[in-house]
C-alpha cells in the first residue's frame, strides 16, 4: 500500500519555483508547473547539489551548478553531464494538501 505524506500547501507552491522538502530524511524537490505539482529526488545524479535551487522551465528542472536537466515527470536527463535519472515520485492533491509518497515512480 502507498503511504501519502503532507508535504505542503498548494497555495505555498509558486509556479516554476521548486520548494525543497524532508520526507523521512529524503530531500524532495516540490513543483507546481504547467497545471500539475511534481515530486523528484532533491539532488542531481551527476553532482552532489540541491536541484530546488535551480530553474524549472518546459518540465524540466535545471541543476545550478552544470547545466543539466531532469525531466519532472521521470527524472531522466536530458543532456550532459547528467547521466543517470533521480527518482520521481507519486503526488496527490487533497484540497490545499500536497502529499507525496516515497515510492518511486522511476
Amino acid at each position: 500500500m502507498t503511504t501519502f505524506v503532507r508535504v505542503c500547501g498548494l497555495s505555498e507552491l509558486e509556479e516554476d519555483t521548486p520548494k525543497r522538502v524532508e520526507l523521512d530524511g529524503t530531500p524532495v524537490s516540490v513543483v507546481k508547473t504547467e497545471g500539475e505539482v511534481f515530486a523528484i529526488y532533491d539532488v542531481c545524479s551527476h553532482a552532489n547539489v540541491s536541484l530546488s535551487e535551480g530553474e524549472v522551465e518546459d518540465c524540466q528542472i535545471e541543476c545550478w551548478l552544470h547545466g543539466s536537466s531532469f525531466d519532472l515527470r521521470t527524472g531522466k536527463p536530458s543532456g550532459l553531464p547528467a547521466t543517470r535519472p533521480v527518482p520521481v515520485y507519486p503526488v496527490q492533491i487533497e484540497g490545499d494538501d500536497v502529499l507525496v509518497s516515497l515510492t518511486q515512480e522511476s
